[in-house]
């Protein structure tokens, strides 16, 4: 504060001393002009001159003067002006030292106070502490003395339930896994219900979509192996003398010819359906013309044989066609025309592998999945069955090998070589075609199968559910569809049914063969029975 007072009255000192300067820097320049004037009066020697120079002089000299009292003066003010300032400033930062003081003096104030609290605070704290402690020790007491009567206990109850505490241990423990697996059972028991339920409303609207969007006559072509005769005179025509006709036709066609005591009628045997359709057509022919002997025979049977090929293709683009499958090798095309005479429980393959690959493509369309492989795949599934009554091998891997040989996409393999689960999916269209080829293998009507066949399926669903322990009676039922089984309740209780069922389940589904799907049906219950006399 005392620096800043200097500091301004130093100022006020400088401008005084700088108005000093100036006034005798004035009277230095009035002399300096006045001895040039004197120099130039005596140069020429002008008294006029001089005298002007004088006037100039002395006028020179009260300027001076003038400026020097003015510099004075101002000076002054300015040192009054800084002073006045200064002192206003001091009074300002005399009255905030004060307040700050004051401050100082309240806040060392209230921290006294808080210490002498925090001392007393520190001082319940320890009274605190040592009552805690007391009672601590007094608990730990009485927690031995628990300790002691709960051993006591124990062993009276021991005594009492003649059970050791292992015992007793084991027992809660298997009543808490038996709590804790029917709580899980009935936890299971609802995931699944609405699991089941979500997923069969999802997927019975896109099968019925698929269904609807395929609307085919579900009636099926069986490729007849009897040739109706107008007469049984016909038979002997047939034959021909000493059996030339009749060897001829087995010759050229590869079929056998059996005639017997059938009214009207004959029977084509052979395991080839195109060569047997070739015989059935030409004995037709024959008999419409009237004319049979063996050179007749063979010129009807190569004609028959050139028309059917012909057929055959013509056939194989149509459903090509129908399908909506482009580019599609010739020679498959043709292998697909000759499913029309391939027959699979009775069931017509080549409507069989169209209705699989409309629905395949229909439900790819719903699930956004690629419908050009689901169609093609559902096409080509069954193709080895055009050739598996000429070549060694299943129908799949037959499938598999032509579809490699005619350089037909991966993922379409895949679909051929998994529709009946021999090897694993790589592409979701394949579990498309799977499905569809159940859809329409296992529908009201598609195939027949024979009676020894169904009643050993019926037998072996009985036999596996029987196998497991605490079944009483199991029926076989909606024609193999449902299997319901019986259980003793005394063995089996309500948790146990469920575990039941999914094991018969896996256990048929290891074993067994059957399309669609079995329904696997268990039931406990308890009757109690009593008679009033």
């Amino acid at each position: 504060m005392y620096s800043l007072t200097a500091n301004l009255l130093g100022a006020g000192a400088v401008s005084f001393v700088v108005c000093i300067i100036i006034g005798l820097l004035a009277l230095v320049v009035g002399c300096v002009a006045g001895f040039f004037v004197l120099k130039l009066v005596n140069d020429k020697k002008n008294k006029k001159i001089k005298q002007d120079a004088q006037s100039i002089i002395e006028k020179a000299k009260k300027e001076a003067k003038n400026i020097e009292k003015e510099a004075q003066l101002t000076a002054q003010e300015k040192a009054l002006n800084i002073k006045t300032e200064a002192e206003k400033e001091l009074n300002s930062r005399r009255i905030e030292l004060e307040k700050l003081n004051d401050r100082f003096l309240q806040r060392e104030e209230f921290i006294n106070k808080k210490e002498q609290t925090l001392e007393t605070k520190n001082e319940n704290l320890e009274n605190q502490r040592k009552q805690l402690n007391q009672k601590e020790q007094e608990l730990k007491e009485k927690e031995s003395e628990i300790d002691k009567k709960k051993d006591d206990i124990l062993v009276e109850l021991q005594h009492v339930a003649q059970m050791t505490k292992d015992e007793a241990k084991q027992i809660l423990i298997q009543n808490m896994q038996e709590e804790a697996r029917n709580d899980a059972l009935k936890l299971v028991r609802d995931i699944e219900d609405e699991a089941v339920n979500n997923a069969t409303k999802k997927a019975t609207e896109i099968v019925t979509l698929a269904i609807q969007k395929y609307s085919a006559d579900i009636t099926s072509e069986n490729t007849a192996t009897t040739v109706a005769l107008p007469n049984d005179e016909m038979k002997g025509r047939l034959i021909g003398r000493e059996g030339r006709n009749i060897k001829a036709i087995e010759q050229a066609t590869g079929i056998d010819l059996i005639i017997d005591d059938t009214p009207e009628a004959i029977v084509l045997s052979g395991f080839d359906p195109i060569r047997r359709e070739i015989a059935k057509i030409s004995i037709e022919k024959l008999i419409q013309d009237g004319r049979i002997h063996p050179a007749r025979i063979e010129e009807t049977v190569a004609k028959v044989t050139r028309d059917l090929n012909d057929q055959i293709k013509e056939v194989g683009e149509q459903a090509v066609l129908d399908a909506g499958v482009h580019g599609l090798h010739p020679e498959l095309i043709k292998l697909v025309g000759r499913l029309k005479y391939r027959t699979s429980y009775g069931q017509n393959m080549l409507k069989h592998s169209l209705e699989v690959s409309y629905m395949a493509r229909a439900m790819a369309e719903e699930l956004g999945l690629d419908s050009e492989v689901a169609k093609r795949g559902g096409l080509l599934h069954d193709i080895g069955k055009a050739v598996d009554f000429e070549m060694e091998g299943t129908h799949v891997s037959l499938g598999v090998e032509l579809a490699k040989k005619y350089k037909e996409n991966e993922k379409v393999i895949n679909c051929i070589e998994a529709h009946h689960g021999d090897v694993e999916f790589s592409c979701l269209e394949a579990v498309l075609v799977q499905a569809a080829d159940v859809i329409s293998s296992s529908r009201v009507g598609a195939r027949r199968e024979t009676m020894e066949n169904y009643i050993k399926r019926v037998e072996k669903l009985e036999e596996i559910s029987n196998s497991f322990k605490g079944v009483e009676k199991a029926y076989a039922i909606q024609a193999g569809r449902e299997i319901r089984i019986l259980v003793k309740p005394e063995e089996i209780s309500d948790a146990d049914a469920l575990f039941l069922a999914k094991d018969i389940a896996k256990k048929i589904e290891s074993e067994m063969e059957y399309p669609g799907q079995i329904k696997v049906h268990v039931i406990r219950e308890t009757r109690s029975i009593e008679y009033a006399k």
